[in-house]
């Protein structure tokens, strides 16, 4: 039992750590065109508020995700919703940008390498404490 805690709360700690460090290229544009291989990257106003509300959000599921480890078992549906729909959107918006050749596929792999990882860890954390009361 004190095993799957412990994986409940790596998992909640494992995707606030990550959630919050991108909302660093989110709020820095510049860091995400280097992250991202966008060279001279210099966003429109529209792209600005986009990632300025988008930052605000992922900031938000941080904290979420930190909220959910103070009562892991009680709270482990977050991370059911972290995957569905959060990672889930995030691997779709990922390919979006590589189709559309915004961001290259290079780039992008260790990302989505990352966030299956994630959605891996998360499942198994949530189903593995499924049967506990």
């Amino acid at each position: 039992m004190k095993n799957r805690i412990y994986l409940l709360r790596i998992s909640y700690w494992s995707g606030a750590i990550l959630d919050g460090l991108m909302v660093i290229p989110m709020l820095f544009p510049i860091v995400g065109g280097v992250l991202f291989g966008i060279p001279d990257f210099n966003p429109s106003v529209e792209y600005r508020y986009a990632m300025g509300v988008s930052a605000s959000l992922m900031a938000g599921w941080t904290v979420l995700l930190i909220w959910a480890d103070r009562k892991p078992i009680e709270r482990k549906g977050v991370l059911l919703i972290t995957v569905f729909p959060v990672l889930l959107g995030l691997v779709v918006a990922g390919i979006y940008a590589v189709t559309h050749n915004f961001i290259p596929i290079e780039k992008m792999v260790p990302t989505w390498i990352i966030q299956i990882l994630l959605t891996t860890l998360f499942m198994y954390s949530f189903f593995s404490i499924k049967d506990v009361k």
